[in-house]
């Protein structure tokens, strides 16, 4: 579509989810981790990760890296959410609890700001039902390209 006519907010829908597939399809890591994908929806994103025995670190709990594995996926799923090739310039972690084996997480990324080809945002990873693990600020940029080939929308 064009600015002259924007998408209705059932095709951004749409357009959001077909990202998603496209890009999970792709997203080896992701896959690796065990990620789920709940919901995506333009500008945002919701995932889950259990952590395995594999996950842990030397004190037996979630490793630090494996927490920003699942924030860093949650912000590039709604950062990409508009189907234009998006990538993090900088990301900042904050770790508030440990999370422990066999519990299931989820990252909620949330769109703060977007503009031009930059954009901010801030995932919140919580054990599900529970307490608040970490909190993420991503700020994005967007390089040339599309997740899906062939649906390039005007600038």
């Amino acid at each position: 579509m064009t600015a002259e006519h924007p998408l209705s907010p059932a095709e951004a829908q749409d357009l959001a989810e077909a990202t998603a597939t496209a890009m999970f399809a792709r997203d080896r890591a992701a896959q690796a981790l065990e990620m789920n994908i709940v919901r995506v929806q333009p500008g945002s994103a919701l995932l889950t990760m259990k952590v395995r025995g594999d996950m842990v670190n030397g004190h037996h709990i979630c490793h630090g890296g494996m927490l920003f594995s699942l924030a860093d996926t949650a912000f590039a799923y709604a950062c990409n959410s508009y189907n234009r090739n998006t990538v993090a310039s900088a990301c900042h972690i904050d770790f508030l609890a440990s999370a422990k084996e066999g519990e299931m997480l989820e990252a909620e990324a949330v769109e703060r700001s977007a503009a031009g080809r930059t954009g901010v945002y801030d995932v919140t990873i919580k054990v599900v039902g529970g307490k608040t693990i970490a909190l993420f600020r991503g700020k994005s940029y967007r390089i040339s390209g599309e997740v899906i080939a062939g649906l390039q929308q005007a600038d």
